[in-house]
């Protein structure tokens, strides 16, 4: 399989690895039209950078992701935009002189780019279920890189298409050529084999008027019984329900099997026009068509006005993403109560799409928005407000999809500098890396002081103070209320003897030493 090789790959393909793990510090939960405290929301915007702000995710959200949207800079050069939209943004290039160093001043835009993405897609490639997909907006400056990228993370194999849509109608003036009027949407999955349902979207209105629905709930529609069933016809007639019967019938299953299907309501009879019976079959209504690759009845004028409706004729945010091609999207994942996360969140279209689409099917899908920008609070968190209670005038008003959502923004790492353990962190927090680190489990607080929990028969205890040291010794095995194959313990010091730990199945870690950094 080809490979891309780049300047400072080497120094970026691990980085994912070395970047500092910080806790989510909750600011506010927005519930019921107003700002709170002291209560969670399942979905989450959060303000900072992106690359911290997947890794701070891995504990609660490692291989649950079903559906991830990202519409990353496209690096067009372009400097002008709310978002900036090219990696010469001064975060990025203090981030390229941290991680590259020196090399990354002679690095091109090509480069610097795919050094900013790299450990990116490594973890979204962590947090995605295994039967989960990654839809990636990108247009021709960097598909190509993009596309070899993603085969190397994703795997080749896991490639399922590029979604084309058309961003706008009509020409384009502004074109040197030709007029681009199309981007693409790369789409991997994280492993076909696992890929159990099947991607469809659900017919137009339109098209299913064409089935005559006969049961309650509209899931089947009647055929007529030539199409179905076996080969080598048996001619017999058959005696309709005013009486009346079809002479010399050529059906395709047996008298027997005919009048057993009757009998069960799996074949009968309907009028036509002209009122003559005619024998049909009961089939069910197809669930949805095949998702097209080619998308066009949505357009970055359509987002561009939203957004306006929104923020009452203001514009907010210049490259708005259309609602409608996000929610296009997410109808692909049938999982109707799945996760879904945005790391380059922008305006926050991706979580716009989540309301409309639960509130259309009454789905409880939830979703995670991250931005490093400084409006995402004033604009991509506000325009998720907007939308949750409602937005417009006049006779365009919009109803409000109704929900909530925790705002968060990125607090301290865990490890400080020295690499002692940062003791201004909760410790529930530290209890909750650690648990993920040895089992790769969500972690769920427990009533016993000290255990984090215990999974296939090991206990797992971090005896840990802020103001002390602790001691593993014979007085701290006693206190042991969780019974137990093995335990694995953390502490300061031990004083327990290698027979003793070896009889009862001890191990100890030394804090800080022992704790896996990831």
């Amino acid at each position: 399989m080809p490979t891309l090789h780049w300047i400072g790959k080497e120094k970026v393909i691990n980085h994912h690895q070395e970047v500092p793990y910080k806790i989510l510090k909750e600011e506010y939960t927005y519930k019921d039209g107003k700002e709170v405290k002291d209560v969670t929301s399942q979905n989450k915007i959060i303000q900072g950078d992106n690359l911290e702000a997947l890794k701070s995710l891995l504990p609660e959200y490692e291989g649950r992701i079903k559906c991830i949207y990202i519409d990353p800079p496209y690096n067009t050069g372009n400097e002008g935009w709310v978002y900036n939209d090219n990696v010469n943004d001064p975060k990025i290039k203090k981030w390229l002189h941290q991680v590259v160093g020196k090399e990354g001043e002679d690095l091109s835009r090509h480069d610097k780019w795919l050094c900013m993405m790299y450990p990116r897609l490594k973890l979204l490639h962590k947090l995605l279920a295994n039967d989960g997909a990654i839809f990636i907006s990108i247009d021709d400056n960097e598909f190509n890189n993009l596309k070899l990228v993603c085969d190397e993370i994703f795997g080749n194999s896991n490639f399922i298409t590029n979604f084309i849509w058309q961003k706008r109608k009509g020409g384009g003036n502004d074109s040197y050529f030709t007029a681009t009027d199309h981007e693409y949407i790369c789409c991997y999955v994280k492993s076909k084999t696992k890929q159990t349902y099947k991607w469809r979207v659900p017919y137009e209105k339109e098209y299913l008027k064409r089935y005559n629905k006969e049961d309650d709930k509209g899931r089947f529609y009647w055929d007529t019984l030539s199409r179905a069933g076996l080969n080598n016809p048996i001619i017999y007639d058959v005696e309709c329900p005013d009486g009346t019967i079809i002479k010399d019938g050529t059906w395709q299953i047996s008298k027997t099997t005919f009048d057993e299907l009757l009998k069960v309501g799996e074949v009968g009879f309907i009028k036509n026009k002209k009122g003559v019976y005619n024998v049909v079959r009961k089939v069910r209504i197809p669930e949805g068509k095949v998702f097209r690759s080619i998308i066009t009845n949505t357009t970055n004028k359509d987002a561009a006005d939203e957004m306006e409706r929104i923020f009452n004729n203001k514009k907010e945010f210049s490259t708005p993403k259309p609602c409608n091609l996000i929610e296009q999207i997410l109808t692909l994942i049938g999982d109707r109560s799945s996760i879904v996360l945005d790391s380059f969140a922008g305006s926050g279209t991706t979580a716009h799409a989540v309301l409309n689409l639960n509130k259309q099917d009454g789905g409880n899908r939830k979703f995670i928005l991250v931005e490093m920008e400084e409006y995402a609070n004033t604009i991509t968190a506000e325009r998720v407000k907007r939308v949750i209670k409602g937005y417009g005038e006049d006779k365009k008003v919009v109803e409000g999809t109704g929900g909530d959502f925790t705002y968060y923004t990125l607090g301290e790492p865990i490890f400080l500098e020295n690499d002692f353990l940062n003791e201004s962190i909760d410790i529930e927090k530290i209890k909750e890396y650690i648990w993920y680190t040895e089992t790769r489990k969500k972690y769920l607080q427990q009533a016993e002081e000290y255990l984090m929990g215990k999974t296939e028969g090991t206990a797992y205890y971090f005896y840990y103070e802020k103001d002390g040291l602790t001691t593993l010794d014979n007085n701290f095995l006693r206190s042991l209320k969780t019974k137990a194959e093995q335990y694995i313990i953390y502490a300061d010091n031990c004083l327990l003897d290698e027979e003793l730990m070896s009889k009862y199945h001890i191990v100890f870690k030394k804090i800080p030493r022992d704790i896996t950094r990831f």
